[in-house]
Protein backbone atom coordinates (compact mmCIF):
# COMPACT_ATOMS: atom_id res chain seq x y z
CA UNK A 1 0.00 0.00 0.00
CA UNK A 2 1.43 3.33 -1.14
CA UNK A 3 0.76 6.18 1.60
CA UNK A 4 0.70 9.77 0.09
CA UNK A 5 0.44 12.68 3.12
CA UNK A 6 -1.11 16.30 2.53
CA UNK A 7 -1.01 19.48 4.67
CA UNK A 8 -1.22 22.65 3.72
CA UNK A 9 0.71 26.16 4.28
CA UNK A 10 -1.11 29.85 4.84
CA UNK A 11 -4.01 28.91 6.62
CA UNK A 12 -3.34 32.09 9.21
CA UNK A 13 -2.10 35.07 6.84
CA UNK A 14 -3.70 38.30 6.02
CA UNK A 15 -2.21 37.93 2.49
CA UNK A 16 -1.30 35.63 -0.25
CA UNK A 17 -2.19 32.30 -1.24
CA UNK A 18 -2.69 29.36 0.71
CA UNK A 19 -0.58 26.54 -1.02
CA UNK A 20 -1.01 22.63 -0.15
CA UNK A 21 0.91 19.60 -0.84
CA UNK A 22 0.92 15.86 -2.12
CA UNK A 23 3.89 13.33 -1.39
CA UNK A 24 4.50 9.95 -1.59
CA UNK A 25 8.12 8.95 -0.52
CA UNK A 26 10.61 7.44 -2.43
CA UNK A 27 11.66 4.00 -1.57
CA UNK A 28 14.84 4.67 0.83
CA UNK A 29 13.86 8.20 1.08
CA UNK A 30 16.38 9.39 4.37
CA UNK A 31 13.45 10.20 7.03
CA UNK A 32 16.07 11.81 9.35
CA UNK A 33 15.75 15.34 6.91
CA UNK A 34 11.77 15.37 7.93
CA UNK A 35 10.03 16.49 10.53
CA UNK A 36 6.47 19.38 10.40
CA UNK A 37 8.34 21.97 8.78
CA UNK A 38 7.48 24.93 11.55
CA UNK A 39 10.46 22.66 13.45
CA UNK A 40 12.71 22.99 11.05
CA UNK A 41 15.07 26.04 10.33
CA UNK A 42 15.10 27.37 6.82
CA UNK A 43 18.55 25.29 5.71
CA UNK A 44 17.26 22.18 7.08
CA UNK A 45 13.83 22.77 5.00
CA UNK A 46 15.56 23.51 2.17
CA UNK A 47 17.40 20.46 2.60
CA UNK A 48 14.70 18.49 2.74
CA UNK A 49 12.53 19.99 -0.23
CA UNK A 50 15.52 19.54 -2.48
CA UNK A 51 15.66 15.67 -1.39
CA UNK A 52 11.91 15.21 -1.87
CA UNK A 53 11.90 16.86 -5.06
CA UNK A 54 14.89 14.77 -6.21
CA UNK A 55 13.26 11.15 -5.18
CA UNK A 56 9.26 11.65 -4.35
CA UNK A 57 6.14 12.01 -6.29
CA UNK A 58 4.74 15.30 -5.14
CA UNK A 59 2.30 17.94 -6.62
CA UNK A 60 1.69 21.88 -5.19
CA UNK A 61 -2.09 23.20 -5.44
CA UNK A 62 -2.82 26.87 -4.76
CA UNK A 63 -6.24 28.59 -3.62
CA UNK A 64 -5.82 32.10 -4.40
CA UNK A 65 -6.65 34.73 -1.98
CA UNK A 66 -9.86 36.12 -4.46
CA UNK A 67 -10.79 32.01 -4.44
CA UNK A 68 -10.26 32.30 -0.19
CA UNK A 69 -12.19 35.62 0.52
CA UNK A 70 -15.34 33.30 -2.23
CA UNK A 71 -15.35 30.12 -0.67
CA UNK A 72 -13.44 31.06 2.98
CA UNK A 73 -10.17 29.38 3.93
CA UNK A 74 -11.04 26.41 5.17
CA UNK A 75 -13.08 25.16 1.58
CA UNK A 76 -10.23 27.09 -0.02
CA UNK A 77 -7.92 25.01 1.64
CA UNK A 78 -9.38 21.51 0.83
CA UNK A 79 -9.43 23.21 -2.37
CA UNK A 80 -5.64 23.53 -2.91
CA UNK A 81 -5.41 19.92 -1.06
CA UNK A 82 -7.29 18.89 -4.06
CA UNK A 83 -5.57 20.90 -6.56
CA UNK A 84 -2.22 19.32 -5.02
CA UNK A 85 -3.26 15.77 -5.24
CA UNK A 86 -4.30 15.76 -9.04
CA UNK A 87 -0.78 17.66 -9.54
CA UNK A 88 1.15 14.61 -8.07
CA UNK A 89 -1.29 12.34 -9.88
CA UNK A 90 -0.42 14.17 -13.51
CA UNK A 91 3.46 13.69 -12.36
CA UNK A 92 5.64 11.86 -15.27
CA UNK A 93 5.89 7.97 -13.90
CA UNK A 94 2.77 7.92 -12.16
CA UNK A 95 0.34 5.02 -12.91
CA UNK A 96 -1.76 5.35 -15.75
CA UNK A 97 -4.14 2.55 -15.42
CA UNK A 98 -7.60 3.67 -15.64
CA UNK A 99 -8.99 5.21 -12.27
CA UNK A 100 -10.78 2.28 -10.81
CA UNK A 101 -7.23 0.38 -11.03
CA UNK A 102 -4.90 3.89 -10.83
CA UNK A 103 -5.60 4.11 -6.83
CA UNK A 104 -6.39 0.89 -5.67
CA UNK A 105 -3.31 0.38 -3.44
CA UNK A 106 -3.28 4.41 -2.65
CA UNK A 107 -4.23 5.58 0.72
CA UNK A 108 -3.94 9.47 1.90
CA UNK A 109 -3.43 10.83 5.07
CA UNK A 110 -3.91 14.43 5.76
CA UNK A 111 -2.66 17.05 8.60
CA UNK A 112 -5.71 18.12 10.14
CA UNK A 113 -9.58 17.20 11.30
CA UNK A 114 -11.26 17.53 6.78
CA UNK A 115 -10.24 15.55 4.35
CA UNK A 116 -10.37 16.69 0.85
CA UNK A 117 -12.29 15.14 -1.57
CA UNK A 118 -9.74 12.87 -3.63
CA UNK A 119 -10.41 9.75 -5.19
CA UNK A 120 -8.21 7.26 -2.90
CA UNK A 121 -9.64 7.03 1.04
CA UNK A 122 -8.46 9.87 2.70
CA UNK A 123 -7.67 10.20 6.67
CA UNK A 124 -7.71 12.95 8.68
CA UNK A 125 -5.38 12.93 11.29
CA UNK A 126 -4.50 15.78 14.02
CA UNK A 127 -0.58 16.37 14.41
CA UNK A 128 0.06 14.27 11.58
CA UNK A 129 2.49 16.47 10.24
CA UNK A 130 4.63 15.31 13.24
CA UNK A 131 3.69 11.58 13.16
CA UNK A 132 3.42 10.53 9.59
CA UNK A 133 6.56 11.22 7.31
CA UNK A 134 4.30 11.58 4.06
CA UNK A 135 2.93 14.36 6.24
CA UNK A 136 5.97 15.64 7.47
CA UNK A 137 7.14 15.99 3.89
CA UNK A 138 4.18 17.89 2.26
CA UNK A 139 3.83 20.11 5.15
CA UNK A 140 8.02 21.20 3.96
CA UNK A 141 6.88 21.12 0.37
CA UNK A 142 4.08 23.61 1.03
CA UNK A 143 5.79 25.83 3.55
CA UNK A 144 9.12 26.29 1.59
CA UNK A 145 6.58 26.93 -2.08
CA UNK A 146 4.40 29.91 -0.12
CA UNK A 147 7.77 31.19 1.22
CA UNK A 148 9.28 31.53 -2.35
CA UNK A 149 6.32 33.39 -3.60
CA UNK A 150 5.27 35.74 -0.83
CA UNK A 151 9.27 36.83 -1.28
CA UNK A 152 8.72 36.82 -4.75
CA UNK A 153 5.39 39.39 -4.35
CA UNK A 154 8.02 41.16 -1.65
CA UNK A 155 9.88 42.77 -4.43
CA UNK A 156 6.42 44.34 -6.22
CA UNK A 157 5.39 45.23 -2.70
CA UNK A 158 8.09 46.09 -0.75
CA UNK A 159 6.22 48.43 2.01
CA UNK A 160 4.69 45.35 2.85
CA UNK A 161 7.70 43.41 4.22
CA UNK A 162 6.23 39.98 2.75
CA UNK A 163 9.50 38.60 2.88
CA UNK A 164 9.88 38.84 6.43
CA UNK A 165 6.56 37.92 7.77
CA UNK A 166 4.96 36.10 4.70
CA UNK A 167 1.95 37.52 4.89
CA UNK A 168 0.88 36.28 8.79
CA UNK A 169 -0.62 39.30 11.13
CA UNK A 170 2.46 40.58 12.87
CA UNK A 171 2.74 44.30 14.15
CA UNK A 172 4.85 45.17 11.17
CA UNK A 173 2.59 44.16 8.48
CA UNK A 174 -0.96 45.22 10.57
CA UNK A 175 1.04 48.81 10.49
CA UNK A 176 1.28 48.48 6.94
CA UNK A 177 -2.19 47.87 5.85
CA UNK A 178 -3.04 50.57 8.37
CA UNK A 179 -0.70 52.95 6.76
CA UNK A 180 -0.78 51.70 2.93
CA UNK A 181 -4.29 50.04 2.74
CA UNK A 182 -4.73 46.59 1.36
CA UNK A 183 -2.61 45.15 -1.17
CA UNK A 184 -3.23 43.34 -4.49
CA UNK A 185 -2.51 39.76 -2.67
CA UNK A 186 -4.82 40.80 0.41
CA UNK A 187 -7.71 38.57 1.66
CA UNK A 188 -10.02 41.19 2.22
CA UNK A 189 -12.21 38.70 4.26
CA UNK A 190 -9.54 38.72 7.15
CA UNK A 191 -9.84 41.41 9.51
CA UNK A 192 -6.89 43.21 10.72
CA UNK A 193 -9.26 44.68 13.72
CA UNK A 194 -9.47 40.70 14.64
CA UNK A 195 -5.48 40.97 15.27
Amino acid sequence: MLLCGIDEAGRGPLAGPVCAASVILGEGFPLGLLNDSKKLNPAARERARAAICASSAWGLGWASPAEIDAINIHHATLLAMKRSFNAMMCQPGMPREPPSLQFHSLKAIVDGLFAPDIPVPCEPMVKADSLVPEVMAASIMAKTARDRLMEYYSIFYPQYGYEKHKGYPTKAHCEALYRYGPSPIQRMSFSVTAF
